[in-house]
């Protein structure tokens, strides 16, 4: 583990005080710091990526004195640290990563619309930020579908057999280490697959599913097989699954301690950073709490 604290970036709504919940529970379970960070909006008159008057005294700052309250009765409280800071949100909420083992963030704040699934700022971390970031989403989200799960704590990972992220199966069996939890393992193919005839025409491929659920979860074994070398106490299931990523996911996602996913598939010439859509989906449909890994400074 590192020395960098765990990272709650709060704002006074419901949703940043449940995330705040589950930060202190992850610094707890790493033996961190918990720095609790409120970005208030920069004036009206300001620019964006200016800072006015430079950061507002915590004590003055009445979320924080909320968190405060919040905490106070916590037993085996961890470390705690309060920042206030004055300025974008959507700007200055990702670079918190930079000092940060983990940032939490609730998945709506007290902006924006009522009917968004997740905030700017939870968009803008999960996409920029250079730690792993977690969105913990409001309560009694319905999911669909149907993912073998057995009773008991359980860490769900999306693994790519394709273009296999190390970053985020390495958080992930980390995570399942901490939480003494089964790691589930999602492994999802395209059925039934198709191949182009002509512009504009799809057509079926005859191929045998078993087969191809057969290398899937056999390449996955392949993938996890140094991961359960490094954290043998962990058992980790793979499941190759037919169809959607997305869908499989969030279906796993019932009952689930974490959901955990990579930020974006490797693309060439990609101009920017970015979210895959599978990543997007499961910020915005899923019932647990989802972590983004960035890739590694040279996969990016």
């Amino acid at each position: 583990m590192s020395n960098l604290p765990v990272v709650a970036a709060v704002d006074g709504s419901d949703d940043s005080l449940r995330a705040l919940d589950w930060a202190l529970d992850a610094a707890r379970r790493r033996g961190t710091a918990l720095r609790v960070v409120h970005v208030r909006q920069y004036a009206h008159w300001a620019q964006p990526d200016v800072l006015v008057g430079g950061p507002p005294d915590p004590g003055e700052d009445s979320v924080l004195e909320q968190v405060r309250a919040h905490v106070a009765d916590v037993a085996e409280r961890p470390a705690m640290e309060y920042l206030g800071l004055e300025g974008a949100p959507t700007a200055l909420v990702p670079e918190l990563g930079s000092t940060a083992e983990l940032l939490v963030l609730g998945s709506r704040g007290r902006g924006g619309f009522a009917s968004l699934l997740l905030g700017s700022n939870g968009m803008a971390a999960a996409r920029d930020a250079e730690c792993p970031v977690v969105i913990v989403p409001r309560p009694g989200r319905e999911v669909h579908g149907d993912v073998p799960a057995e009773p008991g704590p359980r860490v769900v990972v999306g693994l790519q057999v394709d273009s296999p992220d190390e970053a985020t199966l390495d958080f992930a069996f980390t995570e399942a280490a901490l939480r003494g939890a089964r790691l589930q393992v999602v492994a999802a193919y395209a059925w039934p697959p198709q191949s182009w005839a002509a512009p504009g025409e799809l057509v079926p491929l005859m191929v045998d599913q078993d087969a191809v659920e057969n290398e899937t979860w056999t390449l996955a074994e392949g993938f996890l097989a140094p991961h359960r070398k490094n954290h043998p106490e962990v058992r980790a299931d793979a499941h190759a699954m037919p169809g959607d990523a997305a869908g499989s996911l969030v279906a796993a996602s019932k009952d689930a301690e974490l959901v955990v996913v990579g930020r974006h598939r490797r693309r060439l010439l990609a101009p920017a950073r970015m979210m895959g859509s599978v990543t997007q989906a499961v910020l915005l449909h899923a019932a647990s709490p989802v972590a983004v890994v960035p890739p590694t400074p040279a996969e990016e």
